[in-house]
């Protein structure tokens, strides 16, 4: 990715380039891996998680290679400008990181399966980089699509914390925030499953040995059912 593109700032919503009316560019119908349409609508049942843990093309490939995913989307959230283009997300001047849209089913995985992947799977406490990649597009985010969602995000993150603290290391810089106030805006058809089509291509995603224990009724799993999710992404 590009490593001279070390903003530190997160602009306001004056400050961000202003994006446009229509994307530029179209994404692709399938997904080259998972065989399933990219963009909703999706089937009845399934369900939309949206996390950011870094350079996309790596954590893409995270979760399309977790049982009971669908489908998944590479592309752009958490910032201002309206369908942004990734030269745009990289120069800091959008507010947007790095995003992967999860869409799964429910009677064969959990949100909270997703959750624990999620935080075994980067490090979550690096602020605006995730190793040799620096920018603020590189931060670590949940975008959520329910309460339920909101509350086993969040409980899984002070789970985790102990476990990072035990381990040395920081405190957690994840933004958690609804996805209903932040549109997804898919990226170009290259970043779409880029480790699928370039086996040998970057990867900068990786995790800091720390392990979350598995989702329960008994602890932070117990707050992670989420909505049905059959409408297209947003933006």
């Amino acid at each position: 990715m590009l490593f001279d593109r070390q903003n530190k700032h997160l602009p306001s919503a004056a400050e961000a380039l202003p994006g446009r009316p229509e994307p530029e560019f179209t994404v692709p119908s399938r997904h080259t891996v998972l065989g399933n349409p990219l963009e909703g609508p999706y089937p009845d049942g399934l369900e939309i998680a949206d996390f950011g843990l870094g350079c996309f093309w790596g954590a893409e490939r995270k979760f399309w290679q977790a049982p009971g995913v669908w489908t998944t989307l590479a592309g752009y959230q958490g910032g201002h400008t309206v369908n942004p283009a990734y030269e745009e997300v990289c120069s800091g001047l959008t507010g947007h990181t790095e995003a992967v849209r999860v869409v799964f089913d429910p009677a064969v995985t959990s949100y909270g399966a997703l959750l624990k992947l999620f935080w075994e799977s980067h490090n979550p406490t690096q602020g605006f980089r995730q190793g040799n990649d620096v920018g603020t597009q590189y931060r670590s985010a949940i975008y959520t699509h329910s309460p339920e969602q909101q509350a086993g995000a969040e409980a899984s993150r002070d789970a985790f914390q102990p476990i990072l603290d035990q381990a040395r290391y920081g405190a957690i810089t994840t933004e958690i925030l609804p996805a209903a106030d932040l549109p997804f805006y898919p990226a170009e058809a290259h970043h779409q499953q880029y480790l699928d089509k370039n086996p040998s291509g970057y990867c900068g995603i990786g995790g800091t040995g720390a392990t979350l224990s598995e989702p329960s009724e008994t602890n932070w799993g117990r707050s992670c059912p989420t909505g049905i999710a059959s409408a297209p992404p947003e933006g």
